[in-house]
């Protein structure tokens, strides 16, 4: 493959764009003569292989390793495994001869080595390096001539879920070492029975004696001389980073900048400074981002010296969360979580904006997780967010990611099959590498045929699948749900399951943001992508499916095409004024400056560097969420965050003032790139060469399958079918089309539609993992939806808020993981509105805040929406329970020690219908609000936030309804029902 787009390659130079995933190393090169070459191996560095047989007692052969490069392996460890994964044998290899695949080693082989032993290589470099020597055609003993290196790596977001980052210590002003313990009170894993409290990246904490206030005047100097014994202290204890956060430090770092200077002076070399790095109000926020930094700092520059040492004097850029490249000595912590998947954003929205397509969706299914994104012809970004734990205030591109990919394990958990979210990883593997893994999503694409085995890499063993999963089969059958299965059914299952996983995801950046699917295209990627992106796009409605030629290793080849990015912001917290605005214009200059500067030292030329986009965080005053609002062309921008604030919560504030948080820039470097090629479209239905059985959804179809590199722009190719590429497979699902496009994208149509699926009622270990998956993701979708439009702080970040669905009777089906004091009583709270209300109308809304009938206290309002059929039966309800900040009380937030009597807590709402079969009733509910002994201080705050959950609770309604629709109301109401039996038989 030549002429591809291409990045900035001097001549005579390779370049090499690398994404190292979980699970897989990605490697694309571009040839100094344009000609564009990929390889995929395992991002541990170990190559795996079968040996097919021992011509001597020092020797083994594998055909597979035939056409490697020339003595590529010499050097490298070898160890032999039996077909369970037990080691038999380990050595060095000292000699590989190519043409025939046999590996020299330097000790004798066992006697009774069993046939099909299984070996591993593993050398001494990192898996982009093995990656790069591998298309280079260089063996270890030689060096790498100077190459242009771009790469994109899961590095740091390994370390920081493993908890494998460097021995921290988080440095604070005294009175705060806890901060981040005590964060926002919002707290993961709410259901588990032993609560376990997050264990904190940093391993020790010391308070300065020092204190500036909110407007950055020093009330207390810190003593030098104590902070030095202090820090020395630390040097003791073998701490190996440093994370600088002091109180107020956004508007003042002096003190901050005192605290390193004396670091320095006793030896710290790894140190992160909050003012520096996130020079933005909220200690907590800013504090997490400066810990993470300075934890994954250390285990960063390590990774980097490794590829540095290995690859010289080359140009090596490393590709950041924002979507942009920078040179690897000013690569960050806080930067580095997102780098593959932004790699993967930048590679799906270029292609499919080349394909003609404005608004996609991509769909990046790797080994260990599935990553999604929208594009809509602008990159969403995410200035605060939440990794790992942990809170990072840096641009990043938004990318929702779940744990269903490839190597994610398939098991019965004794009511209902499961698929993730635990993975095998690289190392054993699914069960199919043949190294004792366990059964995973990989294992089921191959024994239905959605994986040619001869076309993949190495070999894989179908059979100890087949034996695995007959296993399973006989321990479904022996428990008490006795389901009779076969190893097909399974399998078939287990992909079901896979899928509605990932369509969750989807959802979850589309339809819970206001976004419907199905104006958008698919676009697949990944090793494992085009195995599902058939079944996943018709499940959401989308009809188009994207597959670019390099759809296996879109990843890094949007490293490829990323441009050198520089981000600026500057924390301004001053009314919104045209004169406010003209005194930016020295702020915005700055920050341009700076971000200029950046990027020339990069290498881009001055004429490469486009116009710098502004904006703004504006916010109403007194409302602690701002919104990011880009510079409007006509420069009104409380126009546009108007616009922007009506479109996402509703409604607006006319009369209240705006403030200016944050001022923001993004400047980019462009990097000359050559058009990809096209091809002249001439239609034609290719003839396969080959075929094989396949399964759909358990049903065997006769299947083509067809060489990507075979097929020609214009090819037709109907489903079912199979396309094999180098990286990946793309399935073609019986009723879609495909069609070849110009410049060799597949794409493939949906001709028949989503299918209404109504079917069995009694119930089914596949189906009830399926509906348990749809219904949580409805509720978990109606909590985004408050979150999103909600105007209090305790929705927005405390997440004190539940969300749930009901049956006809009021009993609870199911909830998101919100609060569990809320989700235990509000079934008590939907029964008295039914009882209380037995004529229940369509178009109904009801709002109770009462605790003699299911409430908790009265900040906590419950709002319930009934869903009727057609026929104006009812179905189920939906409700949403908020802990407002204010309704009412002798005190403000309505939460007080020490009140004698109900009404001196707040307002009680008892069973107030705030809707009346579709008319408004919030005047009413106004007058109810400010009446009273003790009326609300903020009632267009309990408004708004009232109304936040009715668009909750419709979410909701709309999303069972399609359910509905789609699967018929029997099988919904009978899975109601199959979900609560399981839920009872687990406990």
């Amino acid at each position: 493959m030549s002429d591809m787009e291409i990045g900035n390659s001097k001549a005579g130079e390779w370049e090499f764009w690398i994404d190292v995933g979980g699970t897989f190393t990605d490697c694309l090169a571009r040839t100094p003569e344009g000609e564009i070459l990929t390889h995929k191996l395992l991002s541990s560095g170990l190559t795996p292989g079968v040996v097919a047989e021992t011509p001597s007692p020092i020797q083994i052969v594998d055909p597979l390793r035939r056409g490697d490069p020339s003595d590529l392996w010499r050097n490298f460890a070898c160890r032999l495994f039996d077909v369970e994964g037990n080691p038999l044998y380990a050595g060095r290899v000292v000699q590989f001869d190519a043409a025939s695949g046999t590996l020299t080693l330097d000790k004798v082989l066992p006697v009774d080595l069993p046939k099909q032993a299984r070996y591993e290589l593993k050398g001494e470099e990192e898996a982009p390096v093995i990656a790069i020597r591998y298309l280079l055609k260089l063996p270890m003993s030689e060096s790498i001539p100077p190459i242009q290196v771009r790469l994109g790596t899961t590095r740091g977001t390994n370390a920081l879920l493993t908890r494998r980052g460097a021995r921290t210590a988080f440095i604070t002003t005294r009175g705060f070492k806890d901060v981040l313990l005590i964060a926002t009170q919002d707290r993961p894993k709410l259901f588990d029975l032993a609560i376990k409290k997050p264990e904190p990246i940093f391993a020790e904490t010391v308070e300065i004696d020092e204190r500036i206030d909110a407007e950055g005047n020093v009330l207390c100097v810190p003593d030098q001389h104590r902070i030095r014994e202090q820090l020395l202290a630390l040097k003791e204890l073998g701490i190996e980073s440093l994370a600088i956060c002091l109180l107020h430090a956004f508007c003042n770092g002096e003190h901050e900048e005192l605290v390193e200077r004396i670091a320095r002076e006793v030896g710290f070399d790894e140190i992160s400074v909050s003012s520096r790095l996130a020079p933005l109000i909220k200690l907590v926020s800013r504090g997490d981002t400066t810990v993470v930094d300075a934890y994954l700092n250390p285990v960063l520059r390590s990774y980097v010296r490794g590829i540095r040492r290995s690859v010289g004097d080359s140009s090596l850029k490393l590709m950041t969360s924002a979507g942009g490249l920078i040179d690897a000595e000013h690569f960050v912590g806080k930067d580095s979580i997102l780098s593959g998947p932004a790699g993967g954003v930048i590679g799906f929205s270029r292609v499919a904006e080349r394909a003609g397509f404005a608004r996609s969706i991509g769909f990046d299914m790797g080994g260990t997780s599935t990553d999604v994104a929208r594009f809509d012809g602008t990159y969403e970004r995410e200035f605060e967010t939440k990794k790992a734990g942990v809170r990072i205030v840096a641009p990043m591109l938004a990318v929702e990611t779940v744990a269903a990919g490839g190597g994610s394990l398939c098991k019965f958990d004794g009511v209902k099959l499961v698929v993730g979210p635990e993975s095998a990883g690289a190392n054993p593997g699914p069960a199919c590498y043949g190294r004792g893994g366990p059964l995973t999503v990989t294992d089921m694409n191959l024994f239905a045929g959605k994986i040619p085995q001869e076309d993949f890499p190495f070999p894989l063993d179908r059979e100890i699948v087949r034996q695995k999963l007959q296993g399973l089969c006989d321990e479904i059958a022996d428990s008490p749900l006795g389901a009779k299965y076969t190893p097909r059914e399974l399998a078939a299952g287990f992909l079901q399951i896979a899928n509605a996983n990932m369509v969750r995801a989807i959802r979850n950046i589309s339809v819970a943001k206001g976004y419907d699917p199905r104006d958008y295209t698919l676009v697949t990627f990944g090793g494992a992508g085009g195995q599902h992106a058939c079944a996943v796009a018709r499940t959401l409605g989308i009809s188009r499916v994207l597959a670019h030629p390099l759809s296996g290793v879109l990843s890094a080849y949007g490293i490829g095409l990323a441009d050198i990015r520089q981000f600026g912001e500057q924390m301004v917290l001053q009314p919104y004024s045209t004169e406010q605005l003209q005194s930016l214009e020295t702020v915005f200059a700055g920050l341009e400056g700076s971000a200029r500067e950046k990027i020339l030292a990069e290498g881009v030329a001055a004429e490469n560097i486009e116009p710098a986009n502004r904006s703004l965080d504006l916010r109403y005053q007194g409302v602690e969420t701002a919104l990011n609002i880009p510079l409007p062309d006509d420069g009104d921008y409380s126009k546009a965050f108007e616009a922007q604030h009506r479109r996402i919560y509703g409604y607006v504030h006319p009369n209240r003032p705006l403030e200016i948080v944050t001022v923001r820039i993004e400047v980019v470097g462009t990097l000359p790139r050559r058009e990809p090629a096209c091809e002249t479209r001439v239609e034609r239905r290719p003839v396969a060469k080959r075929h094989s059985e396949v399964d759909f959804a358990g049903v065997s179809e006769l299947t083509p399958i067809f060489k990507r590199a075979e097929l020609h722009a214009g090819d037709l190719i109907e489903g079912p079918a199979i396309i094999c590429e180098p990286t990946s497979t793309v399935v073609v699902d019986p009723g879609f089309q495909g069609q070849v496009l110009e410049r060799g994208e597949l794409l493939l149509t949906d001709l028949a539609g989503e299918q209404r699926e109504e079917g069995e009622t009694a119930v089914d270990p596949v189906r009830l993992e399926v509906f348990n998956n749809l219904f949580a993701s409805i509720a978990e979708q109606m909590g985004t939806t408050l979150q999103r439009t909600s105007c209090s702080t305790n929705v927005k970040e405390r997440l004190d808020f539940s969300c749930a669905i009901f049956t006809a009777t009021g009993d609870l089906v199911v909830n998101a993981p919100h609060i569990p004091v809320h989700l235990g009583a509000m079934s008590v709270t939907v029964k008295r509105i039914l009882q209380d209300n037995p004529d229940l109308a369509p178009g109904d809304v009801f709002v109770t805040n009462d605790p003699y009938r299911g409430g908790s206290h009265l900040p906590d309002v419950t709002v319930i929406t009934p869903v009727h059929s057609a026929a104006g039966e009812l179905l189920f309800l939906t409700a949403s329970r908020a802990h407002h900040a204010e309704i009412g009380g002798i005190v403000p937030g309505s939460m007080p020690p020490f009140s004698k009597r109900l009404s001196e807590e707040g307002v009680l709402i008892r069973n107030f219908k705030l809707v009346d079969r579709g008319r408004s009733r919030e005047t009413e509910l106004e007058q109810l609000l400010t009446s009273g002994p003790y009326p609300t201080r903020r009632p267009a705050d309990n408004l708004a936030d009232v109304s936040a959950q009715v668009a909750a609770n419709h979410t909701g309604v709309s999303q069972l309804l399609s359910l509905v629709e789609r699967y018929g109301w029997p099988t919904v109401r009978a899975y109601m029902g199959h979900i609560q039996n399981a839920a009872a038989t687990k406990m």
